[in-house]
């Protein structure tokens, strides 16, 4: 690099020798500079280029890497979103149901035979209503949750989880069955206290004469 610099200088100097000295001496040094800066803007470009370099490949390869691990999440919660063979032959599939179809058809059964008894008012047979339509939408609603996991694309879960999911809907299936029974002989129990008492009082009644 000295010795380029040296070789525009004698150049320069050829070319400068018509001038006063000092003027010279200012040109060359002035030339000197301006040289100087351009081997240092040139080295500057060329840092500033091998970095761009760097950073390319380096972004590149990350975003490679990136867009490899999101294509395996993807894969993997595609996966979680079908349901197995496995999980739709689960037995407590068929007994969420079948729990489902008894407490409809009991708690039907039981309400005709509270209004035929004649024991309860009409806001007490309003009450019942209450209880069995609160009783029977919650059951819907396992059984919408039900359908949620046994029906691919709906959610994301690995087949011990959704297990895990019928399993719990199946116990509360059965609490709300086991629930309906117990209400409903507590209730058919008091129907029949109400029945004998309005026996007895009608017994009493015709003994003595009573209307």
């Amino acid at each position: 690099m000295k010795t380029a610099i040296l070789s525009i200088l004698l150049l320069l100097a050829g070319l400068l020798q018509s001038k006063p000295a000092h003027a010279q001496a200012a040109e060359i040094e002035q030339l000197l500079l301006n040289v100087e800066k351009l081997t240092q803007y040139k080295q500057i470009l060329s840092d500033l280029k091998t970095g761009y370099d760097v950073l390319d490949k380096g972004y590149g390869t990350i975003k490679d890497i990136s867009e490899g691990n999101f294509n395996l999440h993807n894969t993997f919660l595609t996966g979680l979103l079908a349901v197995s063979p496995t999980v739709q032959k689960y037995h407590k599939i068929a007994d969420i149901i079948s729990n489902q179809l008894l407490l409809i058809s009991e708690y039907k059964s039981a309400l005709s035979s509270f209004k035929a008894n004649g024991g309860f008012s009409a806001p007490e047979i309003t009450y019942l209503q209450n209880v069995y339509g609160n009783l029977i939408s919650q059951s819907l609603t396992n059984l919408d949750e039900l359908t949620n996991v046994i029906t691919a694309n709906k959610l994301r879960m690995s087949d011990d989880e959704r297990i895990k999911a019928i399993d719990h809907i199946d116990a509360d299936m059965a609490d709300k069955l086991q629930f309906l029974r117990s209400f409903n002989s507590s209730t058919a129990l008091l129907a029949a206290q109400r029945q004998k008492a309005l026996q007895e009082n009608q017994g009493v009644k015709t003994m003595y004469g009573i209307n």
